[in-house]
């Protein structure tokens, strides 16, 4: 039964996916209004927007990819106390709902797309074309199968997708932000400033002896959690992607070279000319034409002679295929060098032509492209079989085998990891053997030992994974710790001295004193940095001393922590200038843009809020709680 639920569930793999990939309507909501929350109902049932229902399982497949999609751009996983905390797990249930209520709206309002329009889109999406530019129906079929779409629910969903689209549309049609807003806002994103600054570093700290026992073991106490050592898990997995199975698949020379014949052309570079052409109205011209040059007069004389310009000649540097005309390219790659052509009947006219410098062509052998050739084959077979590995997979998992087990029996390579922790690093720190892009330690660290875990969408293919142990996270003593102790007690002690000293510096200036003299007696060298402006970047300066230089009046004084823990930078404004508001300028045109899709977005949110009040919106909070994993046991 457990095997069924996961595999129902999965079937909701690709729902986030899918709105990537889809460039589908994504609602940033900044304020929103889910009401009538109730317990009423089962747990299988997450929420209920009018008659739609999200079901926890659905839920809890959207989190997770979610998360992991957050941990790819991130380049680390988000644990799940982390996402609770920056709200991701509302955020989430508020799109799942809001997609809802706007999909009961367009019901309501009787809303509709033709499947001719439908399949329009789909067929014109760049994410399903073939190496030809169009549609590729094959690589469509594989790419909504990766997500565990059949057809006729794509293009359900793609259509709900577009309604969507076409009620956003209808709100935010022709909405333009007041241009007072826009050119307060230009003016607060040209302003400039410059400064006059000094750095301290840790060389102006003075000698930090070392901690006595019982200073170090009291920094240690007071300090305890930052030494933890972190939870471990031990697992296994395999993943099933192209590029891995390509490396299973053994092509042949035999194989590889009638490809190679195939896609000749692909490998090779065409030979080019120069080439220049007069064209006539009928031979008689062309052939008169042709017995001056006969006659001594050059090709470009003649040219000149009939009113025509380099440029009214000249076709360049030419491949044959680059002609248009057939039978003037045969003549031209027919001649030799600096020779000129007979009189050539082509669609345009009567040509005669020379031809100039010749660069020859050149055609990669079999051996130079044959490990490259070998691989994208066995990478093309490979696409072929995943769909059949991943259900053999499945099956294997389905008979109670592990994920080593089941890999084994199909020849696929599994991987232990005998630790790692929630940011996917061994124990001494390096990373570990999973693949770059695979958000596999958040899925761990949200399964445990003995449980059966979903197939992971990755690469074009899955990824199964099995728990194997945990070691809990456990305080270390401060004998394990003590170097590392022993050198953030003396970076915090750098650091409180230079803001002591950076503290006294900037109480001296208030003072009447000048910072360059000030900065001299401390023995510092004073530098400047100008015409910056609050988003931007100043070369040795990090964007905590561009802040603080943007609260600071005009020829006030301030002090920031610097790139590191051991420096800090004292500043005075000493200019602040607004640049005239040209709306015309390519940065007023971005704002504008920027400020358009915001008030589309809040105008949206509202009327959601408003169709969530009027339709009816239901939230289980305990299903809520167990899905994100904050039900407490």
């Amino acid at each position: 039964m457990l095997r069924g639920i996961r595999k129902a569930s999965s079937n909701w793999v690709g729902k986030t996916i899918m709105i990537i990939v889809m460039s589908v309507l994504i609602l940033s909501f900044a304020v929103w209004g889910i009401a009538d929350i109730f317990k009423g109902f089962g747990q299988s049932t997450l929420a209920k927007i009018g008659s739609t229902e999200i079901s926890t399982e659905q839920f809890r497949q959207l989190y997770t990819e979610r998360l992991q999609q957050i941990g790819r751009q991130f380049g680390r996983p988000l644990t799940q106390d982390q996402a609770r905390a920056f709200g991701i797990d509302r955020q989430v249930l508020q799109q799942a709902v809001a997609e809802a209520a706007l999909d009961e709206d367009a019901r309501r309002i009787g809303l509709g797309q033709s499947d001719a329009e439908t399949m329009r889109t789909i067929v014109s999406d760049p994410n399903f074309r073939g190496t030809n530019g169009g549609f590729d129906r094959a690589r469509f079929a594989q790419a909504i199968r990766q997500f565990g779409y059949t057809e006729q629910r794509y293009i359900a969903e793609q259509r709900k997708v577009s309604l969507r689209r076409q009620i956003a549309g209808t709100l935010t049609a022709e909405l333009e932000p007041p241009k007072t807003l826009l050119d307060a806002l230009t003016r607060f994103q040209n302003e400039q400033r410059s400064i006059d600054y000094v750095k301290l570093d840790a060389n102006h700290a003075g000698t930090i002896a070392p901690p006595s026992p019982e200073v170090l073991a009291a920094y240690y106490a007071d300090h305890k959690t930052q030494f933890r050592a972190p939870e471990y898990r031990k697992i296994s997995f395999v993943a099933l992607t192209p590029e891995a199975v390509a490396k299973w698949t053994t092509v042949s020379d035999e194989d590889a070279k009638k490809v190679y014949e195939a896609r000749r052309d692909k490998f090779s570079t065409p030979e080019r000319r120069q080439i220049t052409q007069i064209v006539f109205p009928n031979a008689e011209e062309a052939q008169a034409a042709r017995a001056k040059i006969t006659g001594g007069l050059s090709f470009d004389d003649l040219a000149k002679e009939r009113g025509l310009s380099p440029a009214d000649a000249d076709l360049g540097l030419v491949s044959k295929a680059e002609i248009l005309d057939p039978a003037v390219a045969d003549a031209a790659f027919a001649l030799p060098a600096n020779d000129v052509s007979q009189p050539i009947p082509g669609r345009f006219g009567v040509t005669l032509l020379k031809v100039g410098k010749i660069e020859p062509g050149s055609q990669q052998s079999f051996e130079s492209v044959a490990p490259a050739l070998k691989r994208d084959i066995a990478i093309d077979k490979a696409r072929a079989s995943i769909a059949d590995l991943h259900n053999k997979m499945e099956d294997a998992r389905g008979g109670g085998a592990s994920v080593v087990e089941a890999a084994q029996k199909l020849g696929l390579a599994a991987v232990t990891i005998e630790a790692l922790d929630r940011s996917g690093r061994a124990p001494d720190g390096n990373p570990t053997a999973i693949p770059q892009g695979l958000d596999l330690a958040s899925a761990a660290f949200s399964s445990d030992v003995g449980v059966d875990n979903d197939a992971l969408a990755f690469g074009g293919g899955y990824v199964w994974f099995d728990v194997l142990g945990v070691t809990p996270s456990r305080e270390r003593s401060l004998e394990e710790v003590k170097p590392q102790v022993e050198a953030r007690w003396r970076d915090e002690q750098i650091s409180t001295r230079l803001r002591d000293q950076a503290t006294d510096m900037v109480q001296k200036v208030e003072a009447g004193g000048k910072l360059a003299d000030v900065a001299a007696a401390a023995g510092l060298k004073t530098e400047t940095a100008t015409a910056f402006k609050r988003d931007g970047s100043v070369a040795g300066l990090p964007s905590s001393v561009v802040e603080a230089a943007f609260r600071t009046a005009k020829d006030g004084v301030g002090q920031a922590p610097g790139l590191s823990g051991g420096e800090w930078i004292v500043f005075r404004v000493t200019d602040v200038s607004v640049p005239p508001v040209d709306l015309a300028s390519e940065d007023a045109a971005k704002l504008k843009d920027t400020l358009q899709r915001r008030l589309a977005d809040e105008l949206l949110a509202q009327y959601v809020a408003r169709l969530e009040t009027e339709i009816g919106t239901k939230i289980n909070e305990s299903a809520v709680a167990q899905a994100t994993g904050a039900a407490t046991n």
